[in-house]
């Protein structure tokens, strides 16, 4: 029910590792779990350059993957027994679209991290992060771009506000001549106030809202979760003019594929995700104009 059970969870792994175990130092929860561990090496990994407790872990001789900011944009680098190792620069990185997806850095940092720590050379993990896209095929529902129609669409599996959230400054990172739009829901297992945070986080990013449910309804009404989505934007002040619930999903991103003109953004959080995207591509944008 809650994040700190989550983490107690999710600790396992790190309370069974033997030679290494990789935390997030930006996340309080995770560094709690560093007691947890009798691992040979603890690595750190962090946004933040000036991390007290990792530039401790530093001095001491620990292992960290730290982004730092350079001449040429981020770099993620490595300090390891004393040695400092730039590793590639973000903006190569095609999973984070040029440095813009901050949560596809981080992903980066910790795969790096992992792979390092089983003895995967340098060259080699930076020919996988350079290769690595989040196409629809390499990585179906994980920040797919669509940019073959006047407006750009974005693809994602957002399901909890952590995930939507960092959506949302993807989004923000985009300069957008025109309107922004998002498709929307939430899982309806997960608890009322889950629901409506998703839709408080959304609320400041877009200048329109369609509001829609799953397939599967996991025990909430027809409209529920839509209907939720919508009262939680009116409380936060956005016009039920910029709102509309159409609880099936694929007339949910239909209406937003023909009421989008050129320059504009679509984010479709999206659940069936392979049925939305062959209709993101399949749409004929010269459809409504006509």
């Amino acid at each position: 029910d809650t994040l700190e059970q989550l983490a107690e969870v999710k600790r396992v792994p790190i309370e069974i590792a033997t030679d290494a175990a990789v935390l997030n130092a930006d996340d309080s929860l995770c560094l709690q779990m560093a007691d947890y561990t009798d691992a040979e090496r603890l690595s750190y990994v962090t946004m933040n350059p000036a991390h007290p407790l990792v530039k401790q872990h530093i001095q001491a001789g620990g292992q960290a993957f730290v982004l730092e900011q350079g001449m040429n944009g981020h770099m993620i680098s490595i300090y390891d027994n004393e040695t400092h190792t730039p590793l590639v620069w973000t903006h190569l990185i095609p999973a984070t679209i040029e440095g813009r997806a901050l949560h596809n850095v981080q992903n980066a940092m910790f795969a790096a991290a992992l792979a390092y720590n089983m003895k995967v050379g340098l060259e080699d993990i930076r020919q996988g992060l350079r290769t690595f896209d989040s196409s629809f095929f390499q990585a179906p529902g994980r920040t797919n771009i669509y940019d073959e129609h006047p407006f750009r669409v974005i693809l994602d599996y957002a399901h909890n506000p952590a995930a939507v959230r960092a959506m949302c400054e993807l989004v923000d990172r985009f300069k957008v001549e025109g309107r922004k739009t998002i498709v929307m829901s939430a899982p309806g297992d997960r608890r009322d106030e889950d629901i409506r945070e998703i839709a408080a986080i959304a609320a400041s990013h877009f200048d329109h809202f369609i509001c829609r449910c799953d397939d599967g309804r996991r025990g909430r009404g027809e409209d529920e979760v839509a209907v939720m989505l919508k009262n939680k934007l009116l409380e936060e002040g956005i016009s039920i003019d910029h709102i509309e619930v159409i609880p099936d999903e694929q007339e949910a991103v239909a209406r937003a594929l023909e009421m989008a003109e050129v320059g504009d953004m679509i984010l479709v959080l999206g659940d069936n995700i392979k049925r939305t995207w062959k209709q993101i591509i399949y749409f004929n944008s010269g459809a409504h104009s006509d």
